[in-house]
Order: structure tokens, then C-alpha cells, then sequence
């Protein structure tokens, strides 16, 4: 009997469609794996090749839609893309043909396609990745539209179905077939309430390969819940001092302060740290260390010499791991104190910018659960960002930090410490406002295009300088000239100088380092 449209409403259509040559890529194999999702409730079945179609047409009467995959030299179209493909599939026994409906280059007409497919008595499936791809094929005479090349047809390809494109082509007129990464029961459920006709579901049931491959990425993410428990050790180098602590979640156990000995260089500082942490062995598991500087694919470098010289690529990861006898991760030090105020301090649970004030400058961006860490591990690096000069183009942390502001003090004859400098402000000395105001004149350009660029609920100021009150207040003063859509909600750093303690030992707990894309929604 003749396959209605009305059979496949509502139900779901599972794609039995093995990995290329892979173990389970035989037509007796194809032919169990469509049984067996027939007797789980599928409605109809979605099947790849004319040997395969014959298999499965063999063993049951159920609806069959039916492709071959077959690339072209001259064109892009490879899914069912000649009418002599879609005879050869009638032949075979399906009762719907499937085929490449996408405006692009074509062997034959969709059109044509469509007439041929309906002279052969089955219906036509047009495979399809945009909305336009589907009102041309609808007004082509399909009988059903399938979101199958959504995010195939050029371009990055997302991680989840597109729900958007669905919903559009529901209104076309013609049933619309979900297809394209529906992994779950909730997103087959999404998908009807979209719009949807009926579901097209492949790897999530038939390529044990694929399912594999989920879990086993997932559980590799996790740490065995003994290790996961333990305190970490975690590490912040800085431009001035060296903090070394135990960790245990949101609490430090003990900490130790050492200074940063510039001249003698990165060696002789994982050197203290390790000597620092001598009394703690056996009670850390992993090891943490969030540095100044660029770190990415655990190896370190220079950002600004000035602050710090480190030498370009240095193994810091190896370095450390081989001094403690644990394994290591590391990061940023501005982008562990992003982490751990967001998870623990004035940007908790809220899309942030956090930017610490000191020595240098130093941020991080924290927006949807994930640390925003980029393709090089420079993600809100704001201290390098260039700002206008009178004669040029400077750093902001060469313009706006405490080193910054010493500069400009040693310049005007008064040779003391950020702190002082701050203090002479506070107490009305006008070579002292003059340099704070400059500073902070700088940085609230740079917050209020921080603030355009990346629109985050608040902008979290941290460091010694950045936590001062007149300069947070001058900071604020400035800002309020600012149009409001440019202005920031600033808010003050809530852990202090432990916020990239905190911040790295939960990164390190949480194991989800892979690709340094950190997100809250994947920690065990």
C-alpha cells in the first residue's frame, strides 16, 4: 500500500545510516539496526544507498525514505542529485526520495527533479539548509521539506538543531521533517512545538560510534570523586608578589606571600613556589597557576616586559608539574580572578568584564557560564589595548596603571609608590590629582568601549590601584558624563588579592580545561 504523508505525522524517523566502512556498515547490520527502531516506536525509517534500501525493504513493509550520497566533480549536490538516482531508488523500494534541494549549483533542476520523482509515484523529500532553499523547493512542488543541511551547506556548523529554521518553514505550507543534530528526547520534543511535521533522528540511535564518543569525552572531563575532594595548590605570580596557597573550594586553608625576585626568572620563581608548598605534599592533588602574562597550551610569555619578562613559550606547565610531582593547569592571572569573582565574589552568576588595576592591567570575560578565554588564551587582555596619546598610540596599562601613574610622578620630581601617589591625591596635592585624573581620564575611555563592544551586566574592578576609593570614586565621576548606553556598572572586587587563587584552584577542580573553553554548565 501506498505511503501516506499522514504516516509519518507526529512520529519519529530514524536514520539508519552506518559510519562510512565502519564495523557496523553492512546491509544485514542496516537491516537489524531499522528492526530494532521500528519495535522502539519509530514511524518510519531514513535510509542511505541502494543496497542498503533494498535490505531494509526486504525485512519490512514499513515507510522507507530513501538517498544516495554521490559527490560530482562539477557541483556541490551529492544527496540523491539525478533523476536516474531517484528511479534506481524506486526501484529499490522507497516510498519517499530524498534529495539535495539547496539554491546551488545543480546537476538537474529542483524542479525537474520533483516532477520525476512524482511520475515514479513517491513522494518528494527536499532536503534543504536555508529558509530560501525551502520556499523555492515548496513552490517547486515538494511534498515535504527536511531542515537536513542546516549548518552542512558552508560555513562553521552549530553544536544544536536549528529550531529557528523550523519554525519559519512550518509556515510555508508544506510538512517540514526535523533533521540536523537532535541528539535527545527534550529536542525531538522542541522540535513539534516548533512546527515540526515529523523528526528525523540518526546518530543519537544508530551509530553506537558517535554515542561513544559523547560519553567518553564527558566522563574524560570528570575526576574521580577522592581527587576532586582533595585541597588544590594554587599559584598566582604576579608583577610584585607570588602567593602561594591550599585551596578548598571557596576557602583558602593557608596561603604563603613571596616576592616576586624579578631579575631572577621564571625557574627561580616556580623554584620559591615549590619550596613554599613543601609542608603541604601529600595533601594536594592537582596544582594550579594563574600568571601574569599569556598563557596558552600551558606555556608562558611576555605580554609586557615591563611588568614581567618571561621568556617567549616558556614550558610553565612542565616546569611545575615536574617540581611538585602532580599535574598542572594554568592560566592567566586576571582571567583566574574573572573565574573566581564570578563564581564566588562581586560578579557571581552574572555576565561580567573583570579588570584588575596594579602594576599592570589585566581582565577577563566571563559571559554565559563560559571564560572567554580565545584562540591564543588572550581573551580580555584589556591592558594591551591601544589608547590614543598625543603623540601616538600607548598600551592601556602603560597610560592608566599604578606602574603608569609612578611614571608620571617620577616625571614630575616625586618618586614614590602608586599607594602614595593616591594618598598625596586624597590629602589635595594637585601634582597627585593630576596624575590619578589622567589615568582614570584613559580608563573610562576604555570601560565605556569595553562596555559597547561586550555589553556585560557589570564591570568588576579589581587590584590595588582599581580598589582604592578615590580612584574608584573618580572613576565614577567621569563615567556619569558618559551616555548611559556606554556606561557601566561598575562594581567593586569582592575577594581582593585571592580572587585568582580562588578563581584557579576552581578551574583546576572542575576539569574543564579542553580547548581552555571554560564553562560552569559542563563541571561534573
Amino acid at each position: 500500500m501506498a505511503v501516506e504523508i499522514e504516516d509519518l505525522r507526529g512520529r519519529v524517523i530514524v536514520s539508519c545510516q552506518p559510519v562510512r566502512d565502519g564495523p557496523l556498515d553492512r546491509a544485514d547490520f542496516v537491516a537489524g539496526l531499522a528492526l530494532a527502531a521500528l519495535e522502539g516506536g519509530a514511524g518510519g525509517l531514513r535510509i542511505e544507498s541502494l543496497r542498503d534500501v533494498r535490505a531494509v525493504r526486504a525485512a519490512t513493509g514499513a515507510p522507507i525514505v530513501g538517498l544516495v550520497k554521490r559527490p560530482l566533480p562539477s557541483s556541490p549536490v551529492f544527496i540523491t542529485p539525478e533523476i536516474a538516482d531517484a528511479e534506481a531508488l524506486a526501484r529499490a523500494g522507497a516510498d519517499v526520495l530524498a534529495f539535495d534541494a539547496t539554491l546551488r549549483a545543480r546537476p538537474v533542476p529542483v524542479s525537474e527533479l520533483i516532477s520525476a520523482v512524482h511520475a515514479l509515484g513517491r513522494l518528494a523529500m527536499a532536503d534543504i539548509a536555508t529558509y530560501d532553499d525551502a520556499r523555492a523547493a515548496v513552490g517547486a512542488g515538494a511534498d515535504m521539506v527536511g531542515t537536513t543541511l542546516s549548518g552542512y551547506a558552508g560555513g562553521p556548523t552549530p553544536e544544536t538543531p536549528d529550531l529557528d529554521l523550523v519554525s519559519r518553514c512550518a509556515g510555508l505550507g508544506a510538512p517540514v521533517l526535523a533533521e540536523g543534530r537532535y541528539h535527545t528526547p527534550e529536542q525531538a520534543r522542541l522540535a513539534i512545538e516548533a512546527g515540526a511535521f515529523a523528526v528525523v533522528v540518526g546518530s543519537a540511535i544508530t551509530r553506537p560510534e558517535h554515542i561513544t564518543a559523547w560519553f567518553a569525552a564527558a566522563t574524560q572531563k570528570a575526576r574521580p570523586t577522592q581527587q576532586a575532594s582533595q585541597p588544590v595548590l594554587a599559584v598566582d605570580i604576579g608583577g610584585t608578589k607570588t602567593l602561594v596557597a591550599l585551596v578548598a573550594g571557596e576557602k583558602i586553608l593557608e596561603s604563603r606571600r613571596l616576592v616576586t625576585e624579578k631579575a631572577r626568572g621564571p625557574g627561580a620563581w616556580l623554584d620559591a613556589a615549590a619550596a613554599a608548598a613543601q609542608g603541604w605534599r601529600g595533601r594536594f592533588g592537582t596544582a594550579a597557576v594563574a600568571a601574569t602574562g599569556a598563557v596558552n597550551g600551558g606555556r608562558w610569555s611576555s605580554l609586557n616586559p615591563s611588568v614581567l619578562a618571561i621568556p617567549r613559550e616558556f614550558p610553565l606547565v612542565e616546569e611545575l608539574s615536574r617540581r611538585l610531582g602532580v599535574s598542572v593547569v594554568a592560566i592567566n592571572d586576571a582571567q583566574a580572578a574573572a573565574w573566581g569573582e564570578f563564581r564566588f565574589g562581586a560578579g557571581k552568576d552574572r555576565d561580567m568584564v573583570f579588570l584588575t588595576i596594579s602594576a599592570g592591567i589585566g581582565g577577563g570575560i566571563v559571559l554565559g557560564g563560559r571564560l572567554i578565554t580565545g584562540r591564543d588564551g588572550l581573551g580580555g587582555h584589556f591592558g594591551q589595548m591601544l589608547i590614543a596619546v598625543e603623540d601616538g598610540y600607548q598600551r592601556l596599562e602603560d597610560t592608566s596603571s599604578a606602574g603608569a601613574i609612578e611614571r608620571m610622578a617620577a616625571a614630575r620630581g616625586h618618586a614614590v609608590t602608586g599607594s602614595a601617589i593616591v594618598g598625596a591625591a586624597a590629602a589635595g596635592e594637585a601634582w597627585a590629582h593630576d596624575v590619578v585624573a589622567a589615568s582614570a581620564d584613559r580608563l573610562t575611555v576604555a570601560l565605556s568601549s569595553i562596555q559597547m563592544a561586550i555589553d556585560p551586566d557589570c564591570i568588576v574592578i579589581g587590584g590595588g590601584l582599581g580598589l582604592a576609593p578615590l580612584y574608584l570614586d573618580c572613576l565614577r565621576r567621569r563615567l556619569a558624563s558618559v551616555d548611559a548606553r556606554m556606561r557601566p556598572e561598575l562594581r567593586s572586587a569582592a575577594l581582593g588579592a585571592n580572587a585568582g587563587l580562588l578563581g584557579v584552584a576552581d578551574l583546576a577542580r572542575s576539569q574543564v580545561f579542553a580547548s581552555q573553553q571554560l564553562t560552569w554548565e559542563e563541571r561534573p
